[in-house]
């Protein structure tokens, strides 16, 4: 797959006329993956809150005022109990995220029997625990993790303006301690925190020109909460329309033709009309469940009533795309 993308070229796909840029994305998303078929994952939080990060966005981070309380780390089995559950419900892939900066030592044991106790269900396995060492990521791949979640949030551009704790580069350098131990990317941002349309380029363009695309991409919508920088600077207000939130679905189908582009948080207040163009432009994976770590989602009610009404279909499990180790 190309990761020569420029710029420019991904400016020209954002200004085309919608139709015409949302049916590309469609032939394109046929070329690669079954139409009709979406991909449905559940994300526990198994460490929450108290995180050192000062992401804008974040409701868990220590800088926040949202009235969250930091949590301990999971028991495994309440972890594996809920995967069970995921199982039960449809989900394909399990996803567990820890309010770290990074995972400590310590901790690792722990987290690699949630991997090994959770591939042995048969669900896919995905991790957030922050920025990894290669020895972490090692251990992960050793117990069984199929893909390590690490985004990039925004444009490097826009980065500074969202977080000051870590760098964009520090983001980059986990990734590629991921990819030097055969794990796959799941890698992904968040629109709608006050970004421009050049932002958003430039938030496509560093994913689609990563050595190797992303397997796994995740596009959020900002879900505004009080008391993080961003919740009180929006008040609420939804920052990006849904033509444009579409367009940008569309272009990352484009530009990394293979992966998994999946429709993520900001989904609960969107319209079912919405989520029906985000499908069309190439959207074949979604977070189901009643919630996305703190914040709310759409439900598995609610989703087994879209499906319904849109004629699709859960993605059966199958083996994830993988990576050969360097």
């Amino acid at each position: 797959m190309p990761t020569n993308w420029t710029r420019a070229e991904i400016t020209d796909l954002f200004d085309l006329p919608f139709t015409e840029l949302v049916f590309r994305a469609a032939e394109i998303h046929r070329v690669n993956h079954a139409a009709g078929e979406v991909q449905l994952c559940t994300l526990l939080s198994i460490k929450t809150g108290g995180c050192p990060e000062d992401c804008g966005y974040c409701s868990q981070s220590a800088h926040a005022k949202s009235g969250l309380k930091a949590e301990k780390l999971m028991d495994v089995d309440a972890v594996l109990a809920a995967a069970a559950e995921a199982k039960r419900q449809g989900s394909q892939r399990f996803c567990m995220g820890a309010a770290w900066r990074e995972p400590k030592n310590r901790d690792m044991d722990k987290v690699c029997q949630m991997v090994a106790g959770v591939k042995a269900m048969g669900l896919e396995t995905c991790m957030t625990l922050g920025m990894l060492t290669g020895s972490q990521a090692r251990a992960l791949k050793d117990a069984g993790l199929d893909y390590y979640n690490h985004n990039i949030d925004t444009s490097p551009e826009h980065y500074g303006e969202i977080i000051s704790t870590r760098t964009f580069q520090d983001r980059l350098d986990t990734l590629e301690e991921v990819r030097s131990v055969g794990i796959s990317v799941c890698c992904g941002g968040i629109v709608g925190m006050g970004e421009s349309r050049e932002d958003r380029v430039g938030f496509i363009h560093a994913l689609a020109t990563l050595p190797l695309h992303p397997e796994s991409v995740p596009i959020n919508a900002l879900v505004p909460v009080k008391g993080t920088v961003l919740g009180d600077m929006f008040a609420g207000e939804r920052m990006i329309d849904d033509i444009e939130f579409v367009r940008t679905v569309a272009v990352a189908r484009i530009t990394m033709p293979r992966s998994m582009v999946r429709l993520s948080a900001g989904r609960e207040s969107m319209s079912e009309s919405t989520q029906a163009l985000c499908f069309l432009a190439g959207a074949n994976s979604i977070f189901t469940g009643d919630k996305l770590l703190t914040a709310a989602n759409a439900g598995d009610n609610a989703d087994a009533a879209l499906f319904a009404k849109l004629g699709l279909k859960a993605m059966e499990a199958e083996e994830p795309m993988r990576v050969k180790a360097a």
